[in-house]
């Protein structure tokens, strides 16, 4: 099962990506943390990645598409996949259709986890970590600044996953539990 989770920051993705990990036996693959792992290992991808990187530059779709095409060609991915911050364009989007056909794998789930932004703000800002600080991340001028980037450079995709009828919405202001259910529900038939 190869799913994509989308919504924005503080939206609850990592949270309930790593529950589908251990529920389903899928890997959770991040671009960020992919490139930053090509980067420090030095690999061809790493070094283009860098220097383009280093300009100031967005890595181009081919690069990230060949980085996930080789992500998930690995043993750990071999019941399926979550992607998380990829695709953020309908571009990207039809080019992972694409490398995805090649490879005969197809995305079974496309789900935004849904959310008021007013109240992720309020619920982000009183968050505290386990050591009772709060990051500078969660301040609300810093969570408005990162739901903006996410309309600006993530949400456009949504009509193309409309459009395709594969877009399916879950209320991401429920509980943690709650959400993980609604997960499941959606999934438990698709797993099948």
């Amino acid at each position: 099962m190869n799913i994509i989770l989308l919504g924005p920051p503080g939206a609850g993705k990592g949270t309930q990506a790593k529950r589908l990990e251990q529920k389903f036996g899928l890997k959770q693959i991040s671009t960020g943390d992919m490139l930053r792992a090509e980067v420090a290992a030095g690999t061809a991808i790493g070094r283009e990645a860098k220097a383009i990187m280093e300009q100031g530059q967005f890595v181009p779709d081919p690069i990230i598409v060949e980085m996930i095409q080789n992500r998930i060609g690995q043993a750990d991915c071999s019941q399926g996949f979550i992607l998380d911050g990829f695709p953020r364009t309908e571009s990207q989007a039809e080019a992972l259709d694409s490398m995805l056909a090649k490879r005969e794998l197809t995305i079974d789930a496309v789900i935004l986890l849904d959310v008021s932004e007013e109240q992720l703000v309020e619920r982000i800002a009183s968050r505290t970590s386990e050591d009772g600080t709060r990051r500078k991340d969660d301040e609300p001028e810093v969570v408005r600044s990162r739901l903006k980037v996410y309309r600006d450079q993530t949400a456009p995709i949504l009509p193309y996953y409309e459009r395709e009828g594969r877009l399916r919405r879950i209320d991401g202001m429920q509980s943690v539990e709650a959400v993980g259910t609604a997960l499941d529900d959606l999934l438990v038939p698709v797993s099948r």
